[in-house]
């Protein structure tokens, strides 16, 4: 079948399509009910019934995949490897599923997970939807305020964490980090089930506290409970323009149908075969295509507790691909411009036996042309640059390798993946021609595996996605269609940023500035960075009678975005200025600043307020290496 058939079905007849692709899933019960609409809410599959975590284990099992692989852990920050058969994978999912229900976890309660890149971040994950309870994975990089506010939005039962998490060089323990937020947070979990790793030994709360592997050891299995197709399976809580998180909810039915066919259709993996997607866990795309997509379509998939570059070195993605024999590897363009700066020859490369490797797919921030056309003659394979969001779970628009591999043109995103209707829309709400730039917007409905709601706020659900443009979920990114279809994003245009493909709220890093002493105002832009893509850059305007030196200003501000955020904000520049530009209505205009920064021209806007300001900001930004 051609990309065009495909995807015109899906529009034309998209319950009759989604219908068919349900179909090779081994329901409960079957759904009757394909689409449903509620007001202006869609729902898939609402009368199904099945249990995600049987999906991907119990399932191949029955049907002879025991012993094939189903994990390898490679890490190299601690020099262990590990391969999980499905059917020990099953055993160790099933066990600790029995020590979440032996602590009262059951059906659509909340399990907060804030662990490293172990085996046991994805046991845990699989054992709460074995359960029919609700897991939300937390970075393991954010820190105790970010936790905390994740822990009072789910109100979790449990939260399953570990003693530490292991970066290139150094051990971070997680439990102070944890205790600190349980402080912080309004709601208390009952228990705390903490993996004691051997680089690190975590101290424990006596009554609350409880240990992983004395847990495991005196588990009862639990089996699978069947869902609905429409309840939810987690909560992964994105950034949000106000700094407050938005908790993203996925449904078990439209999630499971969505990411198995996802695997063949985007990229060509079939049963047996091995796929790696070089994420964390705690983003979208390592519950999408670490965790859940692989093993609900039987391949073997790989968990990586490492980096690109520095362990050892600019060569590890390639060592793992040829020793795990990978298909196909999906990583963020950040990893191969580290790769690229450390290796630029890829000398590295021609190390190891890349004969397996068909296809690179990078995702999670916009893919670079230089970037791009270096992956490509590198490496001699497809560079896929496909394009999705935290909200949609799986890609919008991709170059299908399972379906036909359309031409490739830097800087796009090729065409929509079946199921997704995407226009280009100005400000009124009216399509636009080819090449025009505009808001890029999905007609509804969207496909089965995106977001349902925000948890416990529909109406912000309904304000953020669906109120802007009526019939339509308007994606916030900004773009254009070419005269072929293919898609290129732009950039967001709301203030949240993509730091090494993690999306950002520049507003929470405004509100932690501007809590400095020292700060009378201030904001946050993102400006293009190399190797991360963007990279957060405060302006602040110091109070009257500020004595302090604007370097100790600097630092004590990057000292509190990592204190409040972690280290993930990459926050390293707070330039301190004698004035911001702004309207007569005392708004700042973020996009002059970024215009500046980007060696854009710009135009003075008639509504500012001061404009003498702008060419003294120029140069300070100059001088300091910000334009």
């Amino acid at each position: 079948m051609s990309y065009r058939t495909e995807h015109q079905e899906s529009v034309d007849n998209a319950a009759k399509f989604w219908a068919d692709k349900a179909s090779k899933l081994a329901w409960f019960k079957q759904p009757t009910q394909v689409l449903t609409e509620h007001q202006g809410q869609y729902q898939w599959f609402a009368d199904g019934e099945l249990n995600t975590s049987y999906l991907a284990l119990d399932y191949h099992v029955e049907q002879g995949r025991g012993e094939q692989a189903a994990l390898f852990y490679d890490s190299p920050v601690t020099g262990s490897k590990r391969c999980y058969s499905y059917r020990e994978l099953r055993d160790e999912v099933a066990k600790f599923a029995g020590v979440l229900k032996a602590q009262g976890v059951g059906k659509g309660d909340r399990v907060v997970i804030y662990m490293p890149m172990v085996p046991e971040a994805a046991i845990a994950m699989l054992a709460t939807a074995r359960l029919g309870a609700i897991h939300s994975v937390v970075f393991g990089g954010f820190a105790p305020h970010e936790l905390a506010v994740r822990i009072d939005d789910a109100s979790p039962k449990v939260v399953v964490s570990a003693s530490c998490g292991i970066e290139v060089n150094r051990i971070i323990s997680y439990k102070p980090l944890l205790d600190s937020a349980l402080e912080k947070a309004s709601h208390q979990p009952e228990r705390c089930i903490i993996l004691q790793r051997p680089q690190h030994s975590a101290s424990m709360v006596a009554g609350r506290d409880l240990d992983w592997h004395r847990e495991m050891q005196q588990a009862a299995p639990a089996g699978p409970v069947a869902v609905k197709g429409t309840d939810p399976l987690y909560i992964l809580y994105t950034s949000g323009t106000t700094g407050k998180p938005k908790g993203v909810v996925r449904d078990n039915g439209g999630h499971a149908v969505a990411l198995h066919y996802s695997m063949q259709a985007i990229y060509n993996i079939k049963p047996g075969e091995v796929f790696w997607a070089a994420s964390d866990v705690g983003w979208v795309v390592g519950h999408s295509y670490i965790v859940y997509a692989p093993l609900l379509a039987g391949c073997t998939t790989i968990l990586y507790e490492g980096k690109p570059v520095f362990t050892p070195d600019a060569g590890a993605f390639w060592r793992v691909c040829a020793e795990y024999g990978v298909k196909a590897i999906f990583a963020a363009p950040t990893a191969f411009r580290a790769i690229r700066k450390e290796d630029p020859h890829a000398e590295l490369m021609k190390q190891h036996d890349l004969s397996k490797l068909e296809t690179i797919f990078m995702a999670g921030e916009r893919l670079d042309p230089p970037t791009y056309h270096w992956a490509c003659e590198v490496s001699g394979k497809p560079v896929i640059d496909h394009w999705w969001q935290t909200e949609t779970g799986w890609a919008i628009c991709a170059n299908l390798a399972g379906i036909e591999l359309l031409p490739a043109k830097a800087g796009s995103a090729t065409r929509p993946v079946p199921g997704y209707n995407v226009q280009i829309l100005n400000d009124e709400g009216q399509q636009v021609a080819a090449n025009q730039q505009g808001n890029i917007a999905i007609q509804l409905p969207l496909p089965p595996g995106c977001l349902s709601t925000i948890w416990g706020n529909p109406d912000r659900f309904f304000a953020g996605y669906l109120s802007q443009f009526p019939g339509y979920y308007a994606t916030g990114d900004g773009g254009y269609l070419d005269e072929d279809g293919y898609l290129f994003v732009m950039g967001r245009t709301d203030d949240v940023i993509n730091v090494a493909g993690h999306r950002l709220s520049t507003g929470e890093m405004e509100e932690i500035i501007a809590s400095h002493p020292a700060v009378a105002e201030c904001c946050v832009i993102g400006l293009p960075d190399e190797l991360k893509g963007q990279q957060p850059v405060g302006f602040v305007l110091l109070k009257n009678g500020v004595t302090t030196d604007a370097e100790t200003v600097q630092q004590e501000l990057v000292a509190l975005v990592r204190q409040e955020i972690g280290a993930v904000a990459c926050f390293k520049r707070a330039l301190v200025v004698p004035r911001l530009p702004k309207t007569r209505s005392g708004k700042i205009l973020r996009k002059l600043l970024r215009q500046i920064g980007e060696g854009e021209n710009y135009q003075i806007p008639s509504t500012i307020d001061d404009p003498a300001s702008l060419p003294e900001l120029e140069a300070l930004m100059k001088k300091h290496g910000l334009a």
